[in-house]
């Protein structure tokens, strides 16, 4: 086997891996989304690696980190911070709240689509991040042109401006994260290669390996 052949059979049993081991925390994923007040547009395993990255930054600052990832089509114009206050209940303080709307407009002229919002429960907050390097961390994944779907594009956008929304959060209290994702490229597509992988693996749990070991937990043949 050359080694190239020998590479590529040692990434597919590595990523085979990651998805058996992030089993557990998919199948949590389906029960409960306590980062995640809205998402029409993430995958399980999207929503555990926020709700992972949230509650570890949680845990060490203090500070919640919310998401909506809506598919909802706001006019031009349209009022985030309004639109937030229906979530209010749900919002725990001190906060802070990403909006990732990809079907709202931004002007009917130019036909633009695609908005972020970021919104702080107090000035204090907002000065924990840095607004600008969030947003492009989001849309800079979205914007680019390759063979990716939208939706992949999205789940790693969402992902990767989460990821650096919490550690700007951490490093203004002096902490590092474990659990956030680098910013770099590889890194991105190394965790969209693990996305479909595990994607896969937990159909494969859910329609089939899981009604087995129902049944030989029951014992029943």
């Amino acid at each position: 086997m050359n080694k190239a052949k020998l590479q590529a059979s040692l990434s597919k049993r590595l990523f085979a891996m990651l998805a058996l081991c992030m089993l557990p925390l998919l199948l949590n994923a389906t029960q409960s989304s306590t980062k995640l007040l809205r998402n029409d547009l993430l995958k399980l395993e999207a929503v555990a690696l926020i709700n992972e990255m949230g509650e570890e930054l949680q845990s060490k600052t203090g500070v919640h980190a919310y998401v909506i990832a809506t598919n909802e089509h706001f006019p031009e114009r349209f009022n985030l911070v309004e639109y937030s206050k229906q979530y209010e209940a749900k919002l725990s303080k001190p906060y802070v709240l990403f909006i990732f709307a990809p079907y709202a407009t931004i002007t009917e002229r130019s036909e633009a689509r695609g908005r972020v919002g970021i919104i702080p429960s107090s000035p204090s907050v907002k000065a924990m991040y840095n607004y600008d390097d969030v947003r492009d961390a989001g849309i800079n994944i979205v914007a680019i042109k390759d063979s990716n779907t939208n939706e992949d594009k999205y789940n790693i956008g969402v992902l990767q401006a989460y990821s650096v929304l919490a550690d700007n959060i951490a490093a203004s209290k002096g902490v590092t994260l474990e659990k956030t994702i680098p910013d770099e490229m590889g890194t991105m597509v190394m965790i969209l290669r693990i996305l479909v992988y595990t994607g896969t693996a937990l159909l494969l749990w859910i329609f089939v390996f899981r009604s087995l070991w129902i049944r030989i937990r029951d014992g029943k043949k």
